[in-house]
């Protein structure tokens, strides 16, 4: 299995990210597969929707949120070995041009151990304070997946769409990856799944220790997904898998090695990024809990 671990970044750790590289190195000599940032652009007061699209509320843990970007960079810059990814950005918020040129940027910094992950979002505000219309981000997504094609693998790069237009550029930047960093992509819905398999290299689902741990639900949506991609002319072996763990409050490095251990199991899934931010306030004690996640999980 492979062991990835969210960057301080949100909480109480978004306080201490002036040791964002000292935690990216020791997690990474301490076995980490790979690091990982969300993205909060900001938390409504008075939000129309709630978090995860659920109620009218957003957790107080969101409000503090770090830059992805940046994390990502200097992440990039104090490792050798992790993979880097987001789980997710809200990737239709951005301007085409200057999201290919951050997460290029990163790539090239980590020599091609970028995984970007995008995803639609679910806060009308966040699209309000961005300019952009909520109710149009699938269709916005869409034509952002064929820009950054466009920009990452032609040069000069050009694109035309309903929602978004990229005017004929020279691009003096391409990613270490080629011919495009892999396009990873959050999932829920059936209609989200089926982007996934025509678009998507990676399938970005989560779960909650303990309270949220539906692996009858994964492994359903996982076929779905296969049968899905099989009807677009792909081969599902193609489109990877990164399980998010979030971690309730009060819960033990034990339960979550044993909840990690009984997802791969039942579901087959062998990478996943943990979240210790509603349970651990501090970057050392981030650090500390990653270590032992990563022991219990290797003991077996």
């Amino acid at each position: 299995m492979k062991i990835g671990f969210a960057l301080p970044q949100f909480h109480h750790q978004a306080f201490e990210i002036a040791q964002t590289a000292n935690f990216a190195r020791q997690v990474e000599d301490a076995g980490a597969a790979s690091l990982w940032v969300g993205d909060r652009n900001l938390a409504a007061v008075n939000p129309v929707v709630g978090y995860g699209g659920v109620g009218n509320t957003i957790p107080s843990e969101l409000n503090p949120a770090a830059d992805p970007f940046v994390l990502l960079g200097i992440a990039a810059a104090a490792t050798q070995r992790v993979q880097l990814g987001s789980h997710v950005l809200i990737a239709p918020l951005y301007p085409p041009v200057q999201l290919a040129r951050s997460l290029t940027t990163i790539d090239l910094v980590s020599g091609g151990r970028l995984l970007p992950g995008f995803g639609i979002g679910w806060s009308p505000e966040e699209y309000q304070a961005a300019g952009q219309d909520f109710t149009r981000r699938g269709a916005r997504m869409e034509e952002l997946l064929d820009a950054l094609d466009a920009i990452w693998t032609t040069d000069p790069a050009q694109y035309e769409g309903d929602h978004l237009s990229v005017p004929a550029h020279h691009s003096p930047l391409k990613p270490a990856r080629r011919p495009r960093p892999p396009f990873y992509l959050g999932a829920l819905s059936e209609r989200a799944l089926r982007r996934v398999a025509r678009r998507g290299d990676g399938w970005l689902p989560l779960c909650v220790v303990p309270s949220y741990i539906d692996t009858d639900g994964l492994v359903a949506s996982r076929a779905l997904l296969d049968d899905l991609a099989r009807d677009a002319g792909r081969d599902p072996a193609d489109i990877d898998t990164v399980l998010r763990v979030n971690i309730d409050a009060g819960t033990g490095t034990g339960q979550v090695a044993d909840a990690i251990r009984s997802i791969h199991e039942k579901t087959g899934i062998s990478h996943f990024m943990v979240d210790s931010m509603y349970e651990v306030p501090t970057v050392d004690g981030a650090i500390a809990h990653a270590c032992d996640v990563l022991e219990r999980v290797a003991k077996g």
